[in-house]
């Protein structure tokens, strides 16, 4: 499993979020972290800048994948881009 590191938005996001899709949301987060190629169609490179997309239901996550997982932000879709 890679580590997993939430930032300070990413954990405020998760905070405010409804707590039946936090726990989705850190479930997939985990998913990902163990096996890539599961989320494989769920996960987009972004444009425009450094990271990746992870599509969970209306949420997004986005994410710098290295050695460990950034998980930068969260929010619903379509605000969370800029």
């Amino acid at each position: 499993m890679q580590p997993i590191l939430y930032r300070t938005a990413a954990r405020k996001a998760l905070r405010h979020t409804p707590t039946n899709s936090a726990l989705r949301i850190v479930s997939k987060i985990e998913s990902h972290a163990n096996d890539r190629a599961s989320l494989s169609a769920n996960v987009l490179a972004l444009r425009g800048r450094e990271g990746i997309r992870l599509r969970v239901g209306d949420w997004r996550v986005i994410i710098l994948d290295n050695e460990m997982l950034d998980i930068l932000d969260i929010g619903p879709r379509g605000g969370i881009h800029e």
